[in-house]
């Protein structure tokens, strides 16, 4: 399964899962959405960037936050980005968060 999000340039991006725990996911760069699904709809609550997508989820700052923001079930997709340094990840990320009202992270 995939979920698709837009960013305020127009470009979609394509982001695998969504996963209902970490175990999926790997230690390697991308850009991550946390969605809160009643297990039909997945509601975007936040996104961000690092260079270990599993150990930044694990051990997230934000993740208070995630919780009471979503009352159902808490899932994380990755869009992978092995060929982008943060520069480029970030501007991902910022593309998505400028469409979005997120209600975690405001970076």
């Amino acid at each position: 399964m995939a979920i698709t999000v837009e960013g305020c340039s127009g470009t979609k991006y394509s982001f695998d899962g969504p996963y209902s725990d970490t175990g999926s996911l790997t230690d390697n760069s991308g850009i991550y959405l946390i969605v809160c699904s009643d297990g039909l709809t997945y509601n975007p609550i936040d996104v961000g960037e690092s260079a270990k997508i599993k150990s930044r989820i694990d051990d997230h700052d934000r993740a208070d936050c995630w919780k009471k923001n979503c009352k159902n079930t808490l899932m994380v997709a990755v869009y992978y980005t092995p060929n982008k340094q943060q520069a480029g990840r970030k501007e991902i990320e910022q593309d998505i968060r400028c469409n979005y009202n997120f209600p975690c992270g405001k970076e």
